[in-house]
């Protein structure tokens, strides 16, 4: 449990961990015994601790969004350790908590991180009979810029799941939490709280408005949050984060602007690529086509009497014969379809993908 092998009551780190299901359950023996069970059968299931060390989780649905923080022991303070969970940098809300056991794993695995700092099997002093409990830590829920989580029903399941599953799992292990910048929506949070956690436990909990309070609820070290906390210290993206799956670049052609000579360029060697997809007649005729324009600069008398032959009037007549001669035979048109109906498939495919 938490990295501790339980053996008898000779073995501190044993005690301390009976004595925090003990105090989540009022002494209750029975109660504890019940719930230290469940736990003991979810971490078996679970496997918390091997996530935090083996899992890569997914950075586009959890990446930005949970850090610890550790403010080492000085003479203001003992070693103080800080869960952030920033739910407002969530990127795409359905991903992030459409998946209920994905994202309970990954809030798992941030909670083991957080434990593990606790370090809890190193422990050689008991939990004080009726005493504080030293071996705690605070968490911080930043839900700025997360109005939006009103209407998204994903949202309010992954919040009573996590609930559920963390108050069984990891009891006692909060000292305080935090929920900052919480907007009046919120609520329905809390009302949630007091269904499954202790009165003991829910006066842990401070609703803040603005996160810029946070520094002057914990004094000791306070200065030492980063500037958005009310402190001077450093920013919680320094601090630890579970492991994440790297993100794939994909090679894409940058797009360059060209000098004006090199946009000649582009376009002539555009015409030269048409140029390469004539028929012989065309290049042929494009060859001429010069000496034809300067040839019509210098006859104006020829196209004169080209205006008056009556034959020139008799071949425009003509000349819808000759535009018929232009279509298409049915084969080429045949292809053109087979061509447009394959595009339009690929169009389809690729809608229905998105």
């Amino acid at each position: 449990m938490w990295g501790v092998e339980l053996s008898d009551e000779s073995h501190v780190p044993s005690t301390i961990v009976l004595e925090k299901f003990l105090r989540a359950n009022n002494k209750d023996v029975a109660k504890a015994k019940s719930q230290l069970t469940s736990a003991l059968k979810w971490r078996k299931r679970v496997q918390p601790a091997k996530l935090l060390e083996e899992t890569e989780f997914d950075p586009v649905k959890f990446g930005g969004l949970g850090y610890v923080t550790i403010y080492p022991k000085s003479d203001k303070h003992e070693k103080e350790i800080l869960t952030w969970n920033i739910y407002g940098a969530a990127k795409n809300v359905k991903a992030t908590f459409g998946n209920v056991d994905e994202f309970i794993n990954w809030r798992a695995a941030l909670m083991e991180l957080s434990v593990k700092e606790l370090d809890l099997p190193s422990a050689t002093e008991k939990i004080p009979e009726n005493g504080a409990d030293p071996y705690r830590m605070v968490q911080v829920h930043d839900y700025l810029n997360i109005s939006f989580f009103r209407m998204d029903s994903s949202v309010k399941a992954a919040s009573k799941e996590t609930i559920e599953v963390f108050s069984m799992a990891y009891p006692e292990l909060l000292k305080e939490k935090f929920f900052v910048n919480v907007p009046l929506v919120m609520g329905w949070v809390f009302a949630a709280m007091k269904i499954f956690l202790s009165p003991d436990t829910i006066k842990k909990f401070h609703p803040l408005s603005y996160g810029g309070s946070l520094a002057g609820e914990l004094k000791p070290y306070g200065q030492e949050l980063p500037p958005a906390y009310g402190g001077k210290g450093k920013d919680i993206k320094e601090g630890l984060t579970v492991k994440y799956a790297a993100v794939e670049v994909q090679d894409t052609a940058p797009v360059a602007t060209e000098a004006p000579a090199k946009a000649e360029d582009s376009k002539e060697a555009s015409a030269e690529a048409a140029d390469k997809n004539d028929t012989p007649a065309e290049i042929a005729d494009k060859k001429d086509a010069p000496a034809e324009a300067e040839e019509k600069k210098k006859a104006p008398a020829e196209t004169e009497e080209k205006k008056e032959a009556p034959d020139a009037t008799e071949d425009k007549k003509d000349a819808p014969a000759e535009e018929e001669d232009k279509k298409d035979t049915p084969a080429e048109t045949g292809e053109a379809k087979d061509v447009l109906t394959e595009a339009a498939e690929k169009s389809t495919a690729v809608e229905a993908t998105a």
